[in-house]
């Protein structure tokens, strides 16, 4: 079977088995799908049982204005060598997601990155614990809001000012 027919049945399955997901292929060898996040830990069952055995990524959008996250599973198939990309938005303002570990066990790493720089809880995973930033004590740094410069000062601004020299 070509890679087109391929990437045209596959894109047909899921649009039969899940109701209000859209699917495309905006290029040869790459499928995008838009799920709710209810139906997340679904797809990718079903595209894992479909060839997809590969977790390569999990990346994190924040879309501040529109109050959300874009959540991107990154997956790839050997056999076919088509990379899926597996899309959901979820709520900035309580960002709980399903871990993805009971499907890939090496979502775990993952998840463990955007908590410690988003701050999605991920339900599920037992090691939400900082992988990069020991002892941080802000709000997570790859949000929007957070504002690099006022922290920075606050951190590491230890020069005291002329009237602190003249009162110390």
């Amino acid at each position: 079977m070509k890679i087109m027919d391929r990437e045209e049945n596959l894109r047909e399955e899921i649009l039969s088995v899940f109701k209000n997901t859209e699917v495309s292929s905006p290029k040869r060898k790459r499928l995008t799908v838009i799920t709710e996040k209810a139906l997340i830990s679904e797809v990718m069952k079903f595209l894992k049982d479909r060839g997809f055995k590969q977790l390569c990524a999990i990346s994190c959008i924040d879309w501040i204005e529109e109050k959300e996250f874009e959540l991107i599973y990154h997956l790839s198939s050997f056999e076919s060598g088509i990379h899926a990309m597996v899309k959901t938005k979820i709520d900035r303002e309580n960002p709980v997601m399903k871990s993805m570990i009971p499907v890939f066990t090496n979502a775990q790493t993952y998840e463990r990155e955007i908590w410690e720089m988003f701050g999605v809880q991920f339900e599920g995973n037992p090691r939400l614990i900082p992988l990069f930033l020991d002892r941080w004590r802000d709000i997570p740094p790859f949000r929007k809001d957070f504002d690099i410069r006022e922290y920075v000062k606050r951190t590491f601004d230890v020069i005291p000012s002329l009237e602190e020299k003249q009162n110390g």
